[in-house]
This record gives structure tokens, C-alpha cells and sequence, in this order.
């Protein structure tokens, strides 16, 4: 694990956190940013692939002075542990998240998720649903779906796939430049997306998470999701917000209305001109909107 005292001065600028660690049930470390007054209520950021809590920094610094923020980094992703054997896939995934809610004692968690961060998030909650307040989502999904572009695709390949995304870093470092479409990341913000993903073993995560998309009803995370997306009901009661960046090359206006659909009362705010990125991409907007919906009563 890379703790925060050991980042570069340049990265520490726009990430000036100073992270924790836990234990993960799995027994890795798991670095996460805990910020704001101490409670038992929080707010919980959850990233996807390939970004980690760095995607959440702008957001963490304006809204942490009111509330507390969580935002961890999943096992091979970020500054957390990166074993080589690690069972990455969804359903680790969401008892790492478990184990960290409740090793921090929080009993009211409003949620915060993109990419991953959707399926990963949406399955603590439909497990907890008692101890959920507000729910923000961003481009993401949490439901099973036969759509998926072709250079993703190709990257779930057995072989070929593992040596474009570990070898030549052909998904972290594509994604710096294709999930963005407003405007474009500058030269450090593009190097903090891609500090953590530098070599071929610190991209395991980055290649699991490809090969964990559950395309087939045979995958070993197939059921998972599926559990997830039956589970998507035990949220309906809960106040939703969905921010959709419309440019998205991955998660594209079919996943935005099969959210609708499923919680037909969100709030829901739709930038055409945002990439995935979103959070990024629409920086002032997409914080405006956060905050002020966690923040309200």
C-alpha cells in the first residue's frame, strides 16, 4: 500500500488527503480517505475502473467541511494493496466495502458511485438498506446488461485482452483521454488518474475488473449482479439523484433510463456534454449537485 506521506508534491497538491488504511477480510490493505467531522453518518464515495478515490477529490474538499466523507480505494486500485492473488471479482468486492462501513461504526451511509462504484455500492446497500440515507449516481450501472463496446470487449479476452490492459496499459491510459469530451484533463490531473496503474503488476485490478464484467449468464459474477439487481427494489423508498454525463462511450443513455425506470422518482439532471468522466468533465456542475442534495433535508 502507498500512504499519502509518500505521494509526489505535485499529486499531493490536488489530492491533499491524509489517508487511512483497513484490513480487508480478505487480508489486504485498503487505503481510504476519511475526512470531515467524526459521525456515524458519512458520506461514502465509491469509484470504478480505472480511477480511484482521486476521480472524488473536488467534491471530498467541498463538501467535507459539513460532513463526513469516505472514499476508499477497492484492493488493486489507487494507494491499497495490489496482490497478485486477490479474489477480484463483485462479490469480494462488496464484503470489502461491508467490512469498511463497519469497521468505521456508520450507521447512516449516503452513497456516491460511478462505474463500478454502482454495481459495488448498490450491493452493500440492498444488503443494508436500513442504513441508507441519500443515494448520488453517476454514470454507472448496477444491473445485468448485454451492451458493451467493442474495445472493452476486446480487453475480457483471455490473452490478448490481459496484454493490452497490463503490458501496454491500453485501458487506464486510453481513459484518461476517451472518458472526457467538454474539456480535456491537464497534465497533472492525467498523471493522478494514472499514478497508481504504472507498471504491469500494478494493473492487476485494472485487468480484473475487465474480466469481472459479467457478460455471460455462466460468469462467475453473473449471479451476483443479478442478486444486485433484484435487490435494486429495497432502495426504492431512498432519495435518488442521478448526474449523467451524455457523452459517455461506456454507460450511454440506455443505462440512463433503465435507472429512471427503476427508481421512476429520482431527480435526475442529464449533461449531454459530459464524458464518463463526468465528475470531471462538468467539474463545478456536478459538485453543485451533489453537494446540495446531501446537504438538504
Amino acid at each position: 500500500m502507498v500512504t499519502s506521506e509518500q505521494l509526489p508534491d505535485w499529486l499531493k497538491r490536488q489530492y491533499p488527503f491524509k489517508t487511512k488504511s483497513y484490513t480487508t477480510p480478505h487480508g489486504a490493505q485498503m487505503s481510504y480517505v476519511d475526512e470531515g467531522p467524526h459521525s456515524e453518518e458519512a458520506v461514502l464515495f465509491l469509484h470504478g475502473n480505472p480511477s480511484w478515490s482521486f476521480l472524488y477529490r473536488d467534491i471530498i474538499k467541498t463538501l467535507s467541511p459539513k460532513i463526513r466523507c469516505i472514499a476508499p480505494d477497492h484492493i488493486g486500485m489507487g494507494l491499497s494493496d495490489k496482490p497478485a492473488d486477490y479474489p477480484y471479482n463483485l462479490a469480494a468486492r462488496i464484503t470489502d466495502i461491508e467490512g469498511l462501513v463497519n469497521h468505521l461504526g456508520l450507521w447512516k451511509v449516503h452513497l456516491v458511485v460511478h462505474d463500478w462504484g454502482g454495481a459495488i455500492g448498490s450491493g452493500w446497500a440492498v444488503r443494508r438498506p436500513e442504513r441508507v440515507g441519500r443515494i448520488v449516481i453517476f454514470n454507472t450501472g448496477a444491473f445485468r446488461s448485454p451492451h458493451i463496446p467493442l474495445r472493452i470487449a476486446l480487453c475480457r479476452t483471455p490473452v490478448l485482452g490481459t496484454f493490452i490492459v497490463r503490458a501496454l496499459n491500453g485501458f487506464a491510459g486510453p481513459a484518461v483521454w476517451m472518458s472526457m469530451n467538454n474539456r480535456k484533463l491537464t497534465r497533472d490531473e492525467r498523471r493522478g488518474f494514472l499514478f497508481p496503474y504504472n507498471s504491469w503488476g500494478n494493473r492487476v485490478a485494472v485487468n480484473a475488473f475487465v474480466k469481472d464484467i459479467p457478460m455471460e449468464d455462466d460468469h462467475p459474477s453473473y449471479k451476483t449482479l443479478a442478486e444486485v439487481e433484484l435487490g435494486l427494489k429495497e432502495l426504492h423508498p431512498k432519495p435518488v439523484r442521478l448526474i449523467w454525463g451524455g457523452a459517455d462511450f461506456c454507460f450511454d443513455m440506455r443505462f440512463f433510463m433503465r435507472w429512471q425506470k427503476i427508481f421512476p422518482h429520482a431527480q435526475h439532471y442529464y449533461m449531454p456534454e459530459a464524458g464518463h468522466y463526468v465528475i470531471d468533465d462538468s467539474a463545478p456542475t456536478a459538485t453543485r449537485l451533489t453537494t446540495e442534495f446531501l446537504l438538504s433535508k
